[in-house]
């Protein structure tokens, strides 16, 4: 028995990669984006991909219907709701994307839905009337924050999940036992001809310099480092490579300081580094855009680590018979 799903707000595929690991099958997938809506069509060839931006009147078509979903995930715009919008104006529009998940609820009646967004959406005023129009759809609701470092996945990014299940209370995910955080070094690649340049040219800005001369005084000489751009934090800017990344966003952020002898160089980590920091398969194509739009569908990705996990504890009775079939 398959257990068939649709991601809406799909991006790349971050969701869909893991919920296929898990033993789903893809039937379909939704993203306003057309990078992203062909990224996921080149690792989905199967599935039915609407490059369309969903809205209150949005319905799944026919043939879709038709497939008996058993589980939807969503990951709504949450630009406007993350701290890294700072203080500009929030759309309301964007902030109301949740709510356009619920005409394909009520379309298609999964037994099962995951909604993935920051964690900051439940600050979101519309929050406890998303909740209240799902549980009037029969769903019994979890939420719960995960941190994908603790399921295997070399970064701390934390997120949160809604759980839903028309049957019963979805238990809360419990990530794997034998999963250990993974540092950053895990994702480096130290050889190959990449595009490191000296750390002191007359170029490089003032604030780049402090960053690494920071981390220079701590680590000591000829240690290899991180220096992480766009967010001020108490950690000066810089971090060791024995930890896990900090979050991958949708900007380019980290530049890895490595060393020619007793000389510092730095480079920006390549787009297969940050593939790894999110817990892609290294099978995962991506084919489309430029750098800037693959680095920035990598920062709106779900770690397909993460979702595998919460897909196979939300769908353990269908993927157990599935299994015993």
């Amino acid at each position: 028995m398959s257990l068939r799903a649709v991601d809406l707000f799909s991006g790349a595929g971050g969701s869909s990669v893991g919920a296929r690991s898990a033993g789903a099958e893809i039937v379909a997938a939704v993203d306003a984006w057309d990078v992203a809506a062909s990224t996921y069509k080149h690792n989905f060839p199967q599935a039915l991909v609407l490059n369309q931006a969903l809205g209150d009147r949005s319905r799944p078509p026919a043939d879709v219907r038709s497939a008996k979903i058993d589980l939807l995930l969503a990951s709504p715009e949450c630009t406007n709701h993350s701290v890294a919008k700072g203080n500009k104006p929030r759309d309301e529009e964007s902030l109301r994307s949740a709510q356009f998940v619920l005409g394909w609820v009520k379309a298609l009646k999964p037994r099962w839905l995951v909604i993935e967004n920051v964690i900051q959406m439940r600050r979101w005023s519309g929050y406890a009337d998303f909740a209240k129009d799902l549980h009037k759809q029969g769903y019994h609701l979890t939420s719960q924050v995960l941190d994908a470092s603790e399921f295997g996945v070399p970064q701390t990014r934390r997120r949160l999940f809604i759980l839903g299940d028309r049957e019963g209370l979805p238990a809360e995910v419990e990530p794997p036992r034998n999963a250990r955080p993974k540092d950053a070094k895990r994702v480096i690649r130290f050889a190959g001809n990449w595009p490191s340049k000296p750390l002191y040219t007359p170029q490089r800005a003032a604030g780049t310099i402090a960053r690494a001369e920071r981390a220079i005084a701590a680590l000591g000489r000829r240690v290899p480092f991180l220096i992480v751009y766009y967010g001020s934090d108490g950690a000066g800017g810089w971090q060791p490579l024995d930890r896990p990344l900090r979050t991958l966003t949708t900007l380019d952020r980290f530049g890895l300081v490595t060393w020619d002898g007793d000389t510092p160089m730095l480079r920006m980590l390549q787009v297969d580094e940050l593939k790894k920091g999110m817990g892609f398969p290294n099978d995962f194509q991506m084919p489309e855009g430029t750098r800037r739009e693959q680095i920035m569908m990598l920062g709106n990705a779900v770690c397909p680590p993460v979702m595998e996990a919460v897909v196979r504890s939300l769908c353990a009775d269908l993927l157990a018979s599935k299994t015993a079939a």
